[in-house]
C-alpha cells in the first residue's frame, strides 16, 4: 500500500477520541504528497496564493490527497503537488492548517498548525496533542532546590518555570521552562548541562523535558507565559518568586473532525 493510499483509508478512520488513528494519519501525511488547492495564480508563480477556510475561529488550506480526489472535488482552478512534510513546514509558522478532502462525505480532516508542526519536526519529537497541561502537584522540592542552585551558577538562565504535561498519547511528564537571556549556542549548551546536572534529584521514573520558553509555537512554552509564575527568576528577589500563581486552565487545540 502507498503512502497515498494509506492517508486516503485512514482519513475514513478518523474520529473523534481515537488519537491513535489520528497519529497515524499524521505519519502517513509526512510521507505522502497532498494537492494543494490554488485560488490565485499558478504552481511557482509570483502571485500563487493557497486557498482558505476557516473552521472554530482557526485557518486551513483545503488540498486533496490523489488526482482521483482532485477530480470528485470538482476543482477548476489550478494546484500544486507538494510533499506533506514540506507543505507542513511552510504553513505552520503561519498558524495554519491544512483540511484533507473537504469535499468529501462528512467534510474531511483538519490538521491544525499545531500538528503540522509535529509533521514537520518529526513526530518522536514533540508530545501528541491534544496536551492536557496543569500546575504540578509533585512533592520533589529537593529537584526544584538542586535545579534551582544549578540556575543561578548558570548566567544564561534568566528564569525557570514549571507545567505537567498529559499527552493524547504516551505517559504524563514535568516539563521546565527555560528562559534564557540569549538563545546562541553556548548559552543554550549550558542550560542543558545544568539540566542534566539536576535530574540526578528526580525520582525513579519521573520523567523530566524541557522547554525553550522563547519558542512562540510550542504549546507548553505558551501555557507557561499566560498561566505560571517563575520558581526560579534572577531578576526578581527569591522571596517574590517563591509566590507561585494559582492552577491554570488545562491547554489543548482545536479538534474539528
Amino acid at each position: 500500500m502507498s503512502a497515498g493510499a494509506g492517508l486516503e483509508q485512514l482519513l475514513g478512520q478518523v474520529t473523534p477520541g481515537r488519537y491513535e488513528t489520528y497519529e497515524s494519519l499524521l505519519d502517513a501525511l509526512a510521507d505522502s504528497q497532498v494537492w494543494m488547492l490554488l485560488w490565485n495564480g499558478r504552481p511557482g508563480s509570483p502571485d500563487a496564493q493557497y486557498g482558505n477556510m476557516e473552521v472554530g475561529g482557526y485557518g486551513y488550506a483545503p488540498c486533496v490527497t490523489s488526482p482521483q480526489e482532485l477530480a470528485a472535488s470538482g476543482w477548476d482552478r489550478a494546484h500544486e503537488v507538494v510533499p506533506g512534510r514540506e507543505i507542513a513546514a511552510a504553513l505552520f509558522p503561519e498558524r495554519w492548517g491544512i483540511w484533507l478532502n473537504p469535499h468529501a462525505p462528512g467534510g474531511g480532516v483538519g490538521v491544525p498548525w499545531l500538528d503540522l508542526r509535529r509533521v514537520a519536526m518529526g513526530l518522536d519529537q514533540l508530545p501528541a496533542g491534544p496536551l492536557r497541561i496543569t500546575e504540578p502537584s509533585l512533592d520533589i522540592a529537593q529537584f526544584y532546590a538542586l535545579l534551582s542552585q544549578n540556575a543561578h551558577r548558570t548566567p544564561a538562565v534568566r528564569s525557570l518555570r514549571r507545567c505537567w504535561v498529559q499527552p493524547a498519547l504516551g505517559a504524563a511528564y514535568l516539563a521546565i521552562g527555560l528562559d534564557l537571556y540569549d538563545t546562541g549556542r553556548q548559552a543554550v549548551e549550558s542550560a542543558q548541562q545544568m539540566m542534566r546536572e539536576s535530574v540526578a534529584a528526580v525520582p525513579d521514573g519521573l520523567p523530566v523535558s524541557s522547554v525553550a520558553m522563547s519558542d512562540d509555537y510550542d504549546p507548553v512554552a505558551m501555557w507557561l507565559r499566560r498561566n505560571s509564575r517563575p520558581f526560579f527568576d534572577r531578576d526578581v528577589p527569591a522571596a517574590h518568586a517563591a509566590q507561585q500563581a494559582g492552577p491554570g486552565q488545562g491547554y489543548g487545540y482545536p479538534r474539528p473532525y
